[in-house]
């Protein structure tokens, strides 16, 4: 009951924010950009559909070799787990609430937690450290051919999203590599926290995230010891957000313009979005994802289009998966 209450409220506050970013956009130019939404042609948008789908099965091949060794899961039910978690993740901020939810439907096909946990987190480096690569491949790109123009502001955020993704992707790498420097790393925070008094009762936290660091460690250094599955891993959610980064350009091409963006453009500008994105404290990271597309499109669209554009891409990329990721989470309840 808690969880379904839970879900309601960020539904709730997801749609509000939703109301308030479409009136934003709408409210000066609201004719320009519905004339350009209602002259889109229709296969460029399923052109973008499919591959968002396509997005989505790579991410569940990754998840489905995983487990697979243990022929726990077929790759029918892997997709389906990746739709619902499309929904848990899309109304949690940080994305945090489709890796709970993936244990638990793991565990509902007789895997232990344990196992579950593991390879829960075994996906999370494989898609952390694809975004890592795929960020270093962006600011590298336009680094060469300065293809935005050097806002300071922008630069900063983007750096600032880059460097998170990065430390998270070395964090993981040292808690592989060695298991006491890591909890050496724990216990200086945790002093650093409980001196700052944000952090009351240490004993408890310490428990609590000492389990966690076993499981990521656990985890770790069994793809280090499986190095196929985690090339295999990474190159799968590289492939993915491949599809999800590419997804713009069949938007523009479906309002009749087949010249603003190429396919490295579109690429290079959507890891920026995402990696601004990446830090937002908010379901969807609404509003930052938003202000970033704005931003880095906007060197290549016109503003009414750049508009239009967001709006399909936002509806296709995000509030698409949602939908499709409750209806999908509603029928295994009604199943169960």
């Amino acid at each position: 009951m808690k969880i379904i209450n839970n879900i309601k409220k960020n539904t709730v506050f997801l749609l509000a924010i939703t109301v308030v970013i479409l009136f934003i956009l709408l409210k000066d130019d609201y004719k320009e950009i519905l004339n350009a939404l209602s002259g889109m042609k229709v296969i460029y948008i399923v052109i973008a559909i499919f591959f968002f789908f396509v997005s989505i099965f790579f991410k569940a091949v990754a998840n489905y070799i995983t487990v697979n060794d243990k022929n726990k899961i077929s790759l029918k039910e892997a997709i389906k787990h990746n739709v619902i978690i499309q929904f848990f993740n899309g109304i949690t901020p940080f994305s945090t609430g489709g890796q709970p939810m993936e244990i638990y439907m793991l565990r509902e096909h007789n895997i232990s937690g344990v196992e579950a946990t593991n390879i829960s987190i075994q996906n999370f480096i494989f898609y952390q450290t694809a975004l890592v690569i795929y960020g270093a491949i962006a600011v590298g790109y336009n680094f060469l051919f300065h293809i935005f123009p050097k806002t300071e502001m922008l630069r900063k955020l983007v750096l600032l999203g880059f460097l998170i993704n990065t430390l998270v992707a070395v964090v993981l790498l040292i808690i592989s590599i060695s298991k006491s420097l890591t909890k050496k790393m724990f216990n200086s925070t945790l002093d650093i926290l409980c001196k700052l008094r944000i952090i009351k009762n240490r004993a408890q936290v310490e428990e609590k995230y000492n389990t966690k660091l076993e499981h990521f460690h656990e985890s770790a250094t069994m793809l280090r010891n499986r190095k196929g599955l985690f090339v295999q891993g990474v190159f799968l959610n590289f492939l993915s957000l491949t599809c999800q980064y590419i997804i713009p350009i069949f938007i523009v091409f479906s309002m009749g313009d087949f010249t603003s963006l190429n396919i490295f453009n579109t690429i290079t500008a959507s890891a920026y979005v995402l990696l601004i994105g990446s830090f937002v404290p908010i379901p969807g990271a609404s509003g930052g994802i938003e202000f970033g597309f704005l931003q880095f499109y906007g060197n290549f669209l016109s503003k009414n289009i750049i508009s239009a554009v967001l709006i399909v891409w936002r509806f296709i990329t995000y509030y698409f998966g949602i939908i499709l990721g409750a209806l999908a989470f509603s029928l295994e309840k009604k199943v169960k």
